[in-house]
């Protein structure tokens, strides 16, 4: 009899020998500007994953077996940002030494810039970010290892050039003089655009879930009205994710102020999605 983990995502109930990803949560919101709790993202989504099937009709496949280990989340300091910043790269680092790709679950967005540093000690590669806002302050009251700045900093680790932002539609002025490729829209158009910009480079997906509309995902920090639908979200992620990447992470997701738990849900599907796509770009499952 087959024993069910609810700790786990459906996916990595079993213990693979060969994964492709590992994944950790990083359960941290000590920056956040509005509403805070997304530390117990890491938790909703895995626990998401057992409303799904592992077959994606759109896809035509199944998430690859054994394809996924998770590691638990990462024991973090409340109230140091840099610290946390600090134990995300080491975690980061060991799983690239593994020859494993990182797969991060937020927490706030904060904590993708830890990922991208210890990515950057490897090589050049190419950021898409799926977000409903810019982050692109320099700081933010006074603070500027802030999950409102997380863009502004990858910009200055991998060059203006080297980050592509889709569905933003909310920033300050500063931070719309400072964009460089930069979609209002969440589109195919947009989407397709982006990727030929990456020019075939290796690419790290963050996805922040405000990117979608409230209607569809309420339960984040900072809810924008005015983004996009459920599909337009997964058939984006479906695309982005059979590019050659070095890594992604999906954050922002706060079970408090999630209804039906359907931002979860939702975050769990583009989990779902990735890890599908990136099998049939890798293998032709």
């Amino acid at each position: 009899m087959k024993v069910v983990r609810p700790g786990l995502p459906l996916w990595a109930q079993e213990e693979p020998k060969d994964p492709r990803w590992e994944l950790f949560g990083v359960p941290f919101d000590g920056t956040a500007s509005f509403q805070a709790g997304s530390r117990e993202g890491p938790m909703a989504i895995r626990t998401a994953t057992h409303g799904l099937e592992d077959f994606s009709p759109a896809l035509g496949a199944e998430v690859p077996q054994g394809v996924l280990r998770d590691l638990g989340d990462l024991d973090l300091p409340f109230g140091n940002p840099a610290e946390v910043l600090r134990r995300t790269e080491e975690a980061t680092e060991e799983t690239l030494r593994r020859g494993r790709l990182p797969l991060l679950l937020g927490g706030e967005h904060l904590v993708t810039l830890g990922a991208l540093r210890a990515l950057r000690a490897r090589g050049e590669f190419v950021l898409v970010q799926l977000d409903a806002h810019a982050d692109l302050r320099r700081d933010y009251l006074g603070e500027a290892l802030s999950h409102a700045c997380v863009a502004y900093q990858a910009q200055e680790l991998l060059g203006k050039e080297n980050v592509i932002q889709l569905g933003i539609r909310s920033a300050s002025a500063e931070e719309w003089a400072r964009r460089g490729f930069l979609r209002g829209e969440l589109s195919e158009g947009s989407v397709q655009a982006a990727i030929r910009e990456t020019r075939g480079r290796r690419v790290y997906l963050t996805l922040d879930i405000d990117v979608a509309d409230p209607a569809f995902a309420p339960g984040t920090g900072t809810p924008e009205p005015g983004g996009a639908t459920s599909e337009e979200l997964l058939s984006a992620v479906r695309a982005l994710s059979a590019l050659p990447l070095v890594g992604a992470d999906i954050v922002e997701v706060l079970p408090s102020r999630d209804p039906a738990g359907i931002t979860a849900l939702l975050a769990a599907k583009c989990l779902r999605e990735m890890l599908i796509a990136q099998g049939v770009a890798q293998h032709g499952l």
